[in-house]
C-alpha cells in the first residue's frame, strides 16, 4: 500500500486545509464540499487528512465500530456490555464510488436465509465502515439519486436502515461527509448541498513559484513515498497535537450573545433558507476559536465561519454562482458588532443618503438607478425591427439577453428505457412501482414475495416439509420488476440565424431554452447544445451534466446570417452517434428550436428534409419548438417535425400553464 501524501506537504489551498482541520477539531461542523477544476489536488488533501485524526476506540470484534464506553444498544453484532474493554484503531476514510450499488452502500441482507431460517444474516456496507470516521465521495455531483437519498437519510438520523420485505436491520452511521466535485460536470441537488457544513473553492495557483513547488514535492513523493513522508513527520505530529489540544479546549469555548447575534444577522442578511446555516456557523466559529487556542469567539471567527458556511447555501436556482459579497458581510458584522452596548451603535449618515459604511451605498451589489440591468447600455436590446439583418443574410449581431424563464410542459421519450435513474421518461429501474417479477440476474436486491411463495409452494411435499415454515430454495427467489423514471440526453439544436433575430424573437427563444434547461436540471438529464447560423453548425456544448455550462453558452450565443438547417441536424446526428458509444443506455430527446426556414447552399430545403429523416429512421425522439411569429405563418416547423417523426409545439404551448398547450394535449390524447 502506498504511503499517504502528508497533509502538511500540500502546497497552498489555505481555505481547504482550514475547513478540513476544523472538521477534525469538531466533527459536528458537518463535513466539507470541495469544489474546483480538475488537477488541483482536492482528493490528495482529503485523503491526507486521515493520518491526522486521533485513533478510535472500538469494541473488539464489532463490525460496526461501537464505542466501548457507549455501545449502540441496537448494534446487529450486540448486545455489548458498556464500559467493557476494547481496542484502538486508526480513523478510517471510506470511499464511496459513484457507481456503487445500494447494497454496497447500506449493506446486504441474505433474503434466502431470512425466509427459510428466520436468520438476519447481514453483510455491512460502506455506511457501517464509515461510522465514526470519514465518508469520502469523489465526484459527488455525479452520484445517483437513490444513493443521494440514502446518504441524506443516514446523515439526518445518524443511522442506517436496511429493509427487505419486512426484515429490518439498523445500525449507527455517524460520519464526516467529505465530497469533491468539478462544477463543470454538473451541480449537486440542493438537499445534499445543504448537508455539507462547509464549502471551499479550489483553483490552481497562477504564481510560477508556487506551481514549481507543487511539482517539486510531487516528484519527490513519487520517487520515495516513505522518505518524503518521513521528512514531514515532525510537522504532521505537531498538527496532530494541535488538533488534540483544540478538541480538549472546545467544550470551554464561549459563544457570547454578541457573536450569536452577528451569526443570526449574517444569515438573515444573506437570506439563506432554514436554520442549518446558523447552527453550522456557530459550530464553525467555536471550532475556529479552539483551533486558535482561545476560549472566546471573536468577530474574525464569525467572519471566517460565514465565508466557509454560507456560499453554497445562497444559490437560489441552478444558474446562480456560489459566493458571498464580502463588503456586505463586513457591513453586517460592523452593524451588529456593538449590539450588547447601545452607545456603540454607528452614527447615522449625517447627509441622510443612507449609504452606510463604505459611503454612497456602494458594495451592496445594486446598480445606480440610471444604470439599468447588468449588460444594458451599449449592448442593450434594440427596438423591434432595429438592427435586424436582411432576409437570408446579414452580419452577426450582439448576443441578446434571455427572457425570464418559465415552467415548461413535460417533454419525454416514448417507450420504456433502461438508462440512469432520473425524472423524465419511463424506465425499468431499481426503484419505483412494482410491475412484475423475474428470476434474479445476479444478486437479489428487491424480492417479489408473492412470486417467490408461488414458485416455492408446489414443491413443499417433495422437499419434505413437515413444520409450519415454507421451504425456500434459491431457484424459487424472484426479483421484483420495477418501473420508475430515467434521465435522458436532451440535445438542443438552436437556430441562431438572422431570421430568428427578427422582431426580437431571440430573447423569447433563449428564455424558452433556459426554461427547458431548468427542467433538465430538475429531471437529472444530461444536456448538449448545437447551434447553426451562417454557413455551418457548431457543437457549442458537448453532452454534459452541467446545466450551468449550457446556460452560459446560451447567454453568449450570437445571431445573424443564413439558416443552414441541414448542417445543424447533421451535426446533432453526429453528436448522438458518438454519445451512443459512450453511454448506450441513455436515450436521447432532440429539441430543435427554429422557425423551420432553410437557406444557404444548394437545395437547402431538400437537404434538410433528408437530414431530418435520418432521425425518424433511427427512432430518435424529437420535439420542434416552433418560433415562427407574425400574422403570416408558413408552418415550416410543423413540416420539419413530421419529417423528424416528432411533434411540434409553439413557444406559447411550451408553457406548462398554457391554455393552448393544455387543449392540444387533450386533443392528442383523445385521438
Amino acid at each position: 500500500m502506498t504511503t499517504p501524501f502528508p497533509f502538511t506537504a500540500v502546497v497552498g489551498q489555505d481555505d481547504l486545509r482550514l475547513a478540513l482541520l476544523l472538521n477534525a477539531v469538531s466533527p459536528s461542523v458537518g463535513g466539507v464540499l470541495v469544489r474546483g477544476e480538475k488537477g488541483t489536488a482536492k482528493s490528495t488533501a482529503v485523503r491526507a487528512l486521515t493520518s491526522l485524526l486521533p485513533e478510535v476506540a472500538v469494541v473488539s470484534g464489532c463490525r460496526f465500530s461501537c464505542d466501548p464506553l457507549s455501545p449502540d444498544p441496537g448494534c446487529p453484532d450486540g448486545p455489548h456490555e458498556g464500559g467493557g474493554g476494547g481496542a484502538s484503531r486508526p480513523a478510517r476514510m471510506v470511499e464511496l464510488p459513484v457507481g456503487a450499488s445500494e447494497d454496497r452502500l447500506v449493506g446486504a441482507l441474505d433474503i434466502e436465509r431470512a425466509l427459510a431460517e428466520g436468520v438476519k444474516a447481514f453483510e455491512p456496507g460502506l455506511l457501517a465502515a464509515a461510522h465514526r470516521g470519514i465518508l469520502y465521495v469523489d465526484e459527488v455531483n455525479l452520484l445517483h439519486d437513490h444513493l443521494v437519498d440514502l446518504l441524506l437519510d443516514a446523515a439526518a438520523m445518524g443511522a442506517s436502515y436496511v429493509e427487505r420485505e419486512g426484515v429490518s436491520v439498523r445500525h449507527a452511521a455517524r460520519f464526516l461527509l467529505v465530497g469533491t466535485m468539478n462544477p463543470e460536470e454538473g451541480e449537486l441537488r440542493p438537499q445534499l448541498l445543504d448537508r455539507f457544513g462547509l464549502t471551499v473553492e479550489v483553483a490552481a495557483s497562477r504564481e510560477p513559484d508556487e506551481r514549481v513547488e507543487v511539482v517539486r514535492r510531487r516528484l519527490a513523493y513519487d520517487d520515495d513515498p516513505a522518505g518524503f513522508a518521513a521528512r514531514w513527520a515532525d510537522e504532521e505530529a505537531a498538527v496532530r497535537r494541535r488538533i488534540v489540544a483544540a478538541r480538549e479546549l472546545l467544550p470551554s469555548v464561549r459563544l457570547g450573545d454578541g457573536a450569536l447575534r452577528q451569526i443570526a444577522a449574517t444569515c438573515a442578511a444573506f437570506e439563506v433558507d432554514g436554520m442549518r446555516a446558523d447552527i453550522v456557523m456557530a459550530r464553525t466559529a467555536t471550532a475556529l476559536a479552539a483551533w486558535a487556542g482561545r476560549t472566546d469567539v471573536l468577530a474574525e471567527d464569525v467572519r471566517q465561519a460565514a465565508l466557509l458556511a454560507l456560499p453554497h447555501r445562497r444559490r437560489r436556482n441552478p444558474f446562480d454562482a456560489p459566493g458571498l459579497d464580502e463588503d456586505k458581510l463586513d457591513r453586517t458584522l460592523e452593524e451588529f458588532s456593538g449590539d450588547d452596548d447601545p452607545d456603540n451603535d454607528p452614527d447615522p449618515d449625517p447627509d441622510g443618503d443612507g449609504g452606510g459604511p463604505g459611503g454612497g451605498g456602494g458594495g451592496g451589489g445594486q446598480p445606480e438607478p440610471d444604470e439599468g440591468p447588468a449588460g444594458d447600455g451599449a449592448g442593450a436590446r434594440p427596438e423591434e425591427g432595429e438592427g435586424a439583418p436582411a432576409p437570408g443574410g446579414g452580419g452577426e449581431q450582439s448576443p441578446v439577453r434571455a427572457a425570464e424563464p418559465f415552467r415548461t410542459k413535460v417533454l419525454s421519450v416514448p417507450g420504456i428505457g433502461e438508462g440512469a435513474a432520473g425524472r423524465r421518461s419511463r424506465a425499468r429501474t431499481e426503484h419505483g412501482r412494482t410491475t412484475g417479477a423475474h428470476r434474479p440476474r445476479g444478486a437479489l436486491t428487491k424480492l417479489h414475495l408473492a412470486a417467490t411463495v408461488q414458485a416455492a409452494a408446489p414443491h413443499q411435499r417433495a422437499r419434505g416439509r413437515s413444520g409450519r415454515g415454507l421451504v425456500v430454495r434459491r431457484d424459487d427467489l424472484r426479483q421484483a420488476a420495477r418501473e420508475g423514471r430515467e434521465g435522458n440526453l436532451v440535445l438542443f439544436v438552436v437556430d441562431a440565424s438572422g431570421s430568428m433575430a427578427a422582431r426580437q424573437r431571440m430573447g423569447a427563444v433563449k428564455g424558452a431554452v433556459l426554461s427547458l434547461l431548468l427542467d433538465a436540471y430538475q429531471r437529472r438529464d444530461k444536456v448538449g447544445l448545437v447551434t447553426f447560423r451562417g454557413s455551418a453548425a457548431d457543437v457549442a456544448l458537448p453532452p454534459t451534466s452541467s446545466v450551468d455550462a449550457a446556460a452560459a453558452r446560451l447567454e453568449s450565443l450570437p445571431t445573424g446570417g443564413r439558416t443552414p438547417l441541414a448542417a445543424g441536424l447533421l451535426k446533432a446526428h453526429d453528436v448522438l452517434r458518438v454519445e451512443r458509444l459512450r453511454d448506450p443506455a441513455r436515450r436521447a430527446l432532440v429539441v430543435v428550436v427554429t422557425d423551420g426556414r432553410a437557406t444557404g447552399g444548394p437545395e437547402p430545403v431538400a437537404l434538410a428534409s433528408r437530414a431530418a429523416r435520418l432521425f425518424a429512421a433511427e427512432g430518435v425522439a424529437s420535439v420542434v419548438v416552433d418560433c415562427e411569429s407574425g400574422p403570416v405563418r408558413l408552418g415550416l416547423a410543423g413540416r420539419l417535425a413530421g419529417e423528424l417523426g416528432g411533434t411540434a409545439v409553439t413557444l406559447d404551448e411550451l408553457r406548462a400553464d398554457s391554455i393552448a398547450g393544455l387543449v392540444k394535449d387533450a386533443q392528442r390524447r383523445a385521438a
